[in-house]
């Protein structure tokens, strides 16, 4: 079975736009399948605040043949130096709503052994244009939602252009998450998760849009001073 990673790394302005607009070309990383690297951005903030997009801040959402292949990245690659220098998580792929091109996503379910396991979330999507402004509308609300919710052990945004947008999420257990997915939080306003899901299933806001469930195998680095960001995972 394949493994995906998610890393984060700060850099500097010119490091990261040379990552962004010159990345490595797949062929010539053994056993990458596939790579999105993006801006991070802080959930929730105002559309036009610095605090949006953080130039420096890298995301990599990646999937790989096996994990002696990303150890052979991070050791040998330019760019797999620079990520290696920050935080990154490796995921067993549990399972997935919607469809996204590029990425092998197998199209079995797999079930937690232990519903009070951590678990990592990540949405991925390509926009439609014209549906940026209502996706904004309607996705801020669940930004902070996701941001500020105590299940929450780290949450941020990630985007890619033109049209490229991304989610990453840890929460404490599968239980709590699936709570906020369909509006069951003790938190104020729990209902935003699903009520912009009915929106959107209404009217799609994008070309392609999945959303993928993962198990965290094990977590290397730091980011923003925090090491074992995912808990017990040890005991997992």
């Amino acid at each position: 079975m394949s493994v995906f990673t998610y890393h984060l790394v700060k850099t500097n302005y010119f490091s990261a736009l040379r990552i962004l607009l010159f990345p490595p070309k797949q062929k010539n990383i053994s056993g990458l399948i596939h790579a999105e690297i993006m801006t991070a951005m802080t959930l929730g903030s105002a559309i036009f605040s610095p605090s949006r997009m953080l130039i420096r801040q890298i995301a990599v959402f990646a999937q790989w043949e096996n994990e002696s292949d990303i150890d052979n990245f991070l050791n040998q690659n330019n760019l797999g130096k620079i990520l290696a220098e920050g935080w990154h998580t490796r995921l067993t792929f549990m399972r997935k709503w919607g469809k996204f091109n590029k990425f092998e996503i197998p199209d079995e379910t797999l079930e937690f052994e232990n519903p009070d396991s951590p678990v990592v979330a990540v949405t991925i999507a390509r926009m439609k244009f014209l549906e940026i402004p209502r996706f904004i509308h309607w996705g801020r609300p669940v930004e902070k939602l996701v941001r500020d919710h105590p299940a929450t052990t780290l949450s941020l945004a990630s985007i890619k252009f033109p049209n490229t947008v991304s989610t990453f999420s840890i929460w404490k257990t599968q239980k709590e998450m699936t709570d906020m997915v369909h509006g069951h939080s003790k938190v104020p306003k729990p209902e935003r998760h699903a009520d912009a899901m009915k929106e959107r299933e209404r009217k799609d806001f994008h070309f392609e849009f999945t959303t993928l469930r993962f198990k965290p195998i094990s977590e290397f680095g730091e980011w923003n001073g925090r090491t074992n960001i995912i808990p017990n995972l040890k005991n997992n």
